[in-house]
C-alpha cells in the first residue's frame, strides 16, 4: 500500500506562483497609475495583496493544535489482554492524551495472532496513516523479518518508531517441578516449552538454544497469548518458556517470592541487575560465531516494548506523537503507576529504537544465514 500523500510546501508555492502572481500583475497594470494619484489606495491594495498571497498557503495548512481535538486514537497491542504489553499500553492510553494538542481520547485494542505478526502487518498496510492509529508491537518483529519472514508483510525500517519503555532481558525459565536447575540439565533431558507463534522471542530463542547449545526443549506452539502460556505452565501442560523479566516482576511476582521458577539463561546486552548469577546467551556461546548470532537474537530484548506509527505518517503528526510518548514516559503519575505494578521504565527515544532496528535488519548476511540455519530455516 502506498503511503498517503500530502501537498508539501513546494506545492503551495507553485500554487501561489500560478494564481497570485498573474492576479498581481493584472491588478498592477490597471491600478498603479491611479494609485500614484491616491497614495492611501496604494497602501490598501498592497495590504490586500499580501493577505491574498498568504491565504492559499494558510488554507492548505492543517490547524495542528486542532487536528486531534474531538478525535480518538486507537492504540493496538499485538498481544492479548492481561500481559504487560496490554497493561502498560492502557497506562500509556490514560496519560499520553495530556501531551497531545487537542487532548484526544486513546483507546486500546488487542490484536493477538500469528506470533504478533498479525498486528504488525495491520499497522504497516491497513491502519490509517493520519495519526489516529499507533501500536505497541513485539520487540522480536524486526528480528523475525530477517531470520524467518513467515507471514511478514512489513518492513520494520519504514515504521515511524515513537520510542520504547526500555530494554527488558528475555529469560529462559523452567517451572520448579521440572527438576531442572542449570543449562547443563537442559542439555540432558527433554523439557516441554510453550509458545505462541513462530515470530515471537519465546520460540526464536529456545530453538536457537537447541541447535547451538544442545538443549532439549520440546517446543509446543498454538497458545494465542503470552498469558495463556503462563496458565499452561501453571497447569502443568508445559514446563518452561521464554519470558521478559519485566513481565515476570509485574505479572507474576509470586514466581520469584515463592521460588516457583528457575532461570537458566537470559538474552540481553548485559545481565539484569536483579539476576547477576544467570548467564547471558552470549556468555554461553561456544565460539565467536555463535556469540555474534546470539548478539543478533538479543536485539529483541534490547528493544523492550516499542511503540510505532504506520509508515507514511505526515512528519508533523509523527513529531507530535513522538514528543507526547517521550513526555508520557517521564510523567510522574505514569512512573508512579509503573512502579506500583513493578514495571521498570528506562525510556529509549525514537532515534535509539530506530538504530537498534536498523542494526537488526541490516545485520551481516553471513550471520543472518547462520542464525536461520540455527532455527532450521536455511535457504
Amino acid at each position: 500500500m502506498q503511503p498517503n500523500k500530502r501537498r508539501s510546501g513546494n506545492a503551495g508555492d507553485e500554487h501561489d506562483t500560478q494564481v497570485i502572481e498573474p492576479m498581481a500583475e493584472a491588478m498592477n497594470a490597471k491600478i498603479t497609475p491611479r494609485s500614484l494619484r491616491y497614495p492611501w489606495l496604494a497602501r490598501i491594495l498592497s495590504w490586500a495583496m499580501l493577505l491574498l498571497a498568504a491565504w492559499p498557503a494558510a488554507a492548505g495548512t492543517p490547524d495542528k493544535p486542532e487536528f486531534y481535538k474531538g478525535k480518538t486514537i486507537t492504540l493496538i497491542t499485538s498481544t492479548g489482554a492481561g500481559g504487560t504489553y496490554d497493561v502498560v499500553a492502557r497506562l500509556v492510553a490514560r496519560i499520553m492524551p495530556r501531551y497531545i494538542p487537542g487532548n484526544p481520547t486513546i483507546i486500546v485494542q488487542n490484536m493477538p495472532g500469528g506470533g504478533n505478526v498479525l498486528a504488525t502487518n495491520f499497522m504497516y498496510s491497513i491502519a490509517p496513516k493520519d495519526g489516529t492509529a499507533i501500536a505497541t508491537i513485539h520487540s522480536a518483529m524486526p528480528l523475525h523479518q530477517v531470520i524467518d519472514g513467515q507471514g511478514v508483510r512489513y518492513d520494520a525500517d519504514q515504521f515511524g518508531w515513537l520510542g520504547s519503555t526500555g530494554p527488558q532481558n528475555e529469560m529462559i525459565l523452567v517451572w520448579s517441578t521440572a527438576g531442572v536447575r542449570t543449562i547443563e540439565d537442559a542439555t540432558e533431558r527433554e523439557i516441554v516449552l510453550g509458545g505462541t507463534g513462530t515470530g515471537s522471542g519465546m520460540i526464536i530463542i529456545p530453538t536457537m538454544m537447541n541447535n547451538l547449545l544442545g538443549t532439549k526443549f520440546k517446543i509446543v506452539t498454538g497458545y494465542r497469548t503470552s498469558e495463556e502460556v503462563n496458565f499452561g505452565m501453571e497447569r502443568g501442560e508445559v514446563q518452561a518458556r521464554a519470558f521478559s523479566f519485566g513481565s515476570i516482576t509485574s505479572q507474576h511476582p509470586d514466581w520469584l517470592t515463592e521460588h516457583k521458577v528457575t532461570f537458566l539463561a537470559q538474552a540481553g546486552a548485559k545481565r539484569d541487575k536483579l539476576l547477576p548469577d544467570v548467564p547471558l546467551l552470549t556468555e554461553l556461546a561456544k565460539s565467536k560465531e555463535q556469540r555474534r548470532i546470539f548478539q543478533l537474537v538479543s536485539s529483541a530484548p534490547a528493544l523492550g516494548q516499542p511503540y510505532v506509527a504506520p509508515p507514511g505518517l505526515p512528519a508533523d503528526r509523527l513529531a507530535i506523537l513522538r514528543g507526547a510518548f517521550a513526555a508520557t514516559l517521564k510523567d510522574e503519575a505514569f512512573l508512579a503507576e509503573a512502579a506500583r505494578i513493578r514495571f521498570d521504565i528506562d525510556l529509549l527515544n525514537s532515534e535509539e529504537v530506530a538504530q537498534i532496528v536498523r542494526e537488526t535488519t541490516h545485520a551481516p548476511p553471513d550471520i543472518i544465514a547462520k542464525a536461520k540455519a540455527a532455527m532450521g530455516l536455511a535457504d
